[in-house]
């Protein structure tokens, strides 16, 4: 198939970007590394009137580390993010997700604001930003705001994004102290999209009690979803009396939205879900243990 006909814009600053969204209105799509827009234009599932290629907007692109977090431009490559010691060093979750992203190839091309805004429940990045309480900034015509993680992602494959806004960063808070971080996924191969994932972050305090953590899922509903619970009933208490099993079924034990498909069933995915929350405690906890 080949995509419907559109117009191509390929603008240089991010204010001519955000100029052409408040001009075009619903009729115009950004394009970033396109990874997931192309396949769905040439699928004809979706349509738009014109394109906004994002390449040539050299500001969109960087890592920066400032007042203890680290701003990741929206169109910076998951290859970048990869290759990165910085991220691999104070951002180790975001690091450690991305190799389970599609394939090089893919990663080589693909963005991080893209994968935030494309929103798919069943994606990394989502689920780490939401871990991380992450910050997302986006520009308009009219000015800029940030929108934390847990008010971005609204449901499937929808944002707080406006139509006249451009997604141009994520700002991730850089854990201190004794801190583990881990991800863990089912997925049918290797860079499929996951049918159910976790993502932990746990710091002890010098006794070796969980201070804080946080827990996140993703594939297990229409966007990713923090286990508020689960984190609760564990801060405070000493990270050897934590049975991470039960922390797993506490995860997904609220959860009302599981989908079923060809891929597994909702009661299926719930107990893979609560098994990778499991097994993402335990090595989170083993780390920081280490640190």
């Amino acid at each position: 198939m080949k995509p419907a006909p559109f117009e191509y814009h390929a603008p240089t600053t991010a204010d001519e970007v955000v100029g052409l969204l408040a001009e075009l209105g619903d009729g115009a799509k950004v394009l970033a590394g396109g990874q997931s827009l192309v396949p769905i234009l040439a699928l004809r599932l979706s349509a738009f009137e014109h394109l906004v290629d994002l390449r040539k907007v050299e500001s969109l692109r960087g890592i920066s580390r400032t007042n203890g977090s680290v701003r990741i431009g929206a169109t910076t490559t998951q290859s970048t993010v990869e290759r990165s010691a910085e991220v691999a060093g104070v951002v180790p979750l975001l690091a450690r997700a991305t190799p389970f992203i599609g394939h090089f190839q893919i990663r080589n091309r693909g963005t991080v604001g893209g994968s935030l805004a494309h929103a798919d429940p069943a994606a990394e990045y989502p689920a780490v930003a939401l871990a991380l309480d992450a910050e997302l900034e986006m520009l308009s015509s009219t000015g800029t705001r940030t929108v934390a993680a847990a008010d971005f992602f609204e449901g499937l494959w929808t944002t707080a994004v406006g139509e006249d806004e451009l997604l141009t960063a994520a700002t991730f808070p850089v854990w201190t102290g004794r801190c583990g971080f881990a991800i863990e996924e089912l997925a049918r191969r290797h860079g499929d999209f996951a049918v159910a994932g976790a993502c932990v972050a746990v710091a002890l305090d010098g006794s070796g009690a969980v201070e804080r953590c946080a827990i996140s899922t993703f594939g297990l509903g229409p966007k990713p979803l923090r286990a508020t619970g689960a984190e609760a009933s564990a801060v405070g208490t000493s990270a050897s009396d934590v049975n991470a099993d039960e922390v797993g079924r506490a995860a997904v034990a609220d959860l009302d939205d599981i989908p079923s498909d060809v891929h597994g069933s909702a009661d299926y995915r719930r107990h893979v879900g609560a098994v990778m929350v499991a097994r993402a405690w335990t090595k989170a906890i083993e780390e920081a243990a280490r640190a």
